[in-house]
């Protein structure tokens, strides 16, 4: 195994450990000062090192989007597993059937067609399966409308065999936590007034985390990309960019202008995802340069803007605008203390969006 970042060859991903428990370990210290629960959402990293070690640290148990990435971290001895996705067609509820045999599991629904699909797949099952009802707080994604709704769906989970009514999830949209408590607290109002009170009510995304206590009515918080960061989230204020602990190793091979280089890292290495942001990507030591463009083994980065430009052959590391596709595009990872290389990790989950 290489053992420093200078024999590792590229394009590749660098993890590094120091600064993901670092984050790990404040983000939980938050969490424990306010009384709340975290259930990390592991489609940032993908690995069951690192799910382990979120649980370790206090996590109450992890959140997989898709049900592959459940099954691989079930497969890991991961316990506890809320996949806040509308699951659906009979070999997906199949094996759910058999997911739920081995851990404790929820999962969510928005419709009626959900729920009838779950109730089928777990009319006799030993045990129920826990089911909470998805909200658009804002989003503008999956999730019931309004109260009403809520309402109606949580009345047909109570009422269909197999099945347990346990409560809300919402995945709210970035700086507007206020907006998104209201519509929260309006559904779980209903509920109550019907004698459907919540057990469970999660909530999460990394952008609010640092304003999560603030939602009092959640009984859980799921963030995600805090463990790595990204240069989004820095934008956002979550943390800084020596906080960032994935980043992508690249090497400049041409320099066709003297304001133009190109890069071995293109669209299969680093994200598509703007975000708002200037660029697919911070580079490193040069801030004032733009990666202007990928294509599928290409980055075009532009250089008019830098004082000093990097050389053909020159080694670059880069803080991309998300990290959470990165994970989803490689193989394997390398962890990494500083410049030495401590472990090459594969990404078990890597591909699992089945």
């Amino acid at each position: 195994m290489p053992a420093h970042i200078d024999q590792l060859e590229t394009p590749t991903v660098l993890i590094d450990v120091d600064r993901v428990e670092a984050n790990l370990t404040r983000t939980q210290t938050y969490a424990d000062a306010h009384g709340l629960k975290l259930r990390p959402h592991i489609k940032t990293h993908k690995l069951p090192r690192f799910a382990h070690r979120q649980v370790e640290l206090g996590a109450i148990g992890i959140t997989c989007q898709k049900l592959g990435e459940a099954e691989v971290m079930a497969d890991a001895g991961i316990e506890d597993i809320l996949l806040p996705y509308n699951i659906m067609g009979a070999e997906k509820l199949h094996r759910l059937r058999r997911l739920a045999d081995r851990v404790t599991l929820a999962v969510t629904a928005d419709s009626l067609a959900t729920i009838e699909g779950y109730a089928r797949a777990f009319a006799n099952a030993t045990a129920p399966l826990r089911v909470l009802v998805e909200c658009d707080t804002g989003m503008g994604r999956c999730g019931v409308q309004t109260p009403d709704e809520a309402l109606a769906l949580a009345q047909a989970i109570d009422a269909s065999p197999g099945l347990v009514f346990e409560g809300l999830m919402t995945y709210p949209p970035a700086g507007a936590p206020a907006a998104a408590r209201a519509v929260l607290a309006a559904m779980a109002g209903a509920l109550r007034d019907a004698g459907l009170p919540p057990t469970m009510i999660s909530t999460g995304g990394t952008p609010d985390l640092w304003a999560a206590h603030e939602t009092r009515i959640a009984t859980e918080y799921r963030p995600g990309t805090y463990i790595y960061l990204d240069r989004y989230q820095v934008a956002k204020g979550v943390g800084t960019l020596d906080d960032c602990a994935l980043t992508v190793l690249t090497t400049v091979v041409s320099r066709p202008t003297p304001d133009r280089a190109v890069i071995d890292a293109g669209s299969k290495a680093l994200t598509s995802d703007l975000l708002g942001l200037s660029g697919h990507g911070l580079v490193m030591g040069y801030p004032d340069a733009v990666i202007t463009g990928l294509s599928e083994e290409h980055g075009t980065i532009d250089l008019s803007a830098s004082e000093r430009k990097p050389a053909i052959g020159e080694r670059l590391r880069i803080v991309p605008n998300h990290a959470c596709p990165v994970s989803n595009l490689f193989d394997r990872v390398h962890l990494v203390s500083g410049e030495h290389v401590s472990a090459t990790e594969t990404v078990a989950a890597r591909g699992r969006v089945d």
